[in-house]
């Protein structure tokens, strides 16, 4: 109990980490509000720009995969105290992300740009992505995704949930959050190279983990998870498998 206030205000770190890079992303890739964004001039070479940037996505992307990995974990786990792996995690993924926002090189290009009521459209479209993706977490458990449960931030427990998440935003579709993303990253009326390869590679990303995580739900809940994934869509609410 020594320890309670460090956990408290680790966790509550990592939370405020997540609101801020969650913002700060938005903004990177709308190109506003940011001194550096997705698509601002150009300030080296073509290839030498799309090298760091590469090199940026695939840090972010080894990170936020490896360590959500079960062997990763078990290592983590006989290293920080258990109420703080969680928070390790989302750290570790704020920190990860910052450092992507700071050390961008935009590329310069235009892939295409609209006015009118086609911007509107992608700009509500954008919105509702990153709403999405904010309102996944709760669908589950917001405390508990970003470690503030663990720490001991909630008064009281929460009984665990047995079974698949089948109902609200997961009736929809099995992965609400990238879908969330998704719109995020593509939904834009001002599309420039910078962007393009940001949104490229997260999407490889997301098709990555998305990967992973199901095989892990597979091998965590069998067969319920098949007919679980038979009626409900990966990512387009209505779009369903042939059969």
């Amino acid at each position: 109990m020594s320890r309670r206030p460090t956990h408290l205000a680790l966790s509550a770190a990592g939370w405020l980490g997540f609101g801020a890079v969650t913002l700060w992303a938005a903004a990177f890739l709308a190109g506003v509000l940011v001194p550096r964004t997705a698509d601002a001039p150009v300030r080296s070479t073509t290839g030498r720009a799309v090298a760091v940037d590469a090199a940026l996505l695939l840090l972010f992307a080894a990170q936020h995969s490896l360590m959500a990995r079960r062997t990763v974990k078990a290592r983590l786990a006989r290293r920080v105290p258990r109420p703080l792996e969680r928070t390790t995690y989302v750290l570790a993924t704020d920190l990860c992300l910052a450092v992507l926002l700071v050390l961008w090189e935009p590329v310069g290009g235009q892939v295409w740009h609209l006015d009118g009521p086609a911007a509107a459209a992608l700009w509500t479209l954008c919105a509702a992505g990153w709403a999405l993706a904010v309102a996944s977490t709760f669908a589950v458990d917001h405390l508990e995704l970003t470690g503030l449960r663990q720490a001991g931030w909630a008064t009281r427990a929460r009984r665990p949930r047995e079974g698949l998440h089948e109902d609200g935003l997961y009736g929809l579709v099995r992965h609400p959050l990238m879908t969330g993303l998704l719109l995020a990253f593509w939904a834009t009326p001002h599309m420039g190279a910078g962007h393009l390869l940001f949104a490229l590679g997260a999407s490889c990303y997301v098709a990555v983990g998305i990967a992973f995580e199901e095989r892990d739900l597979r091998e965590s809940f069998g067969t319920a998870y098949d007919v679980y994934a038979a009626r409900v869509p990966a990512l387009v609410p209505g779009l369903r498998r042939g059969r």
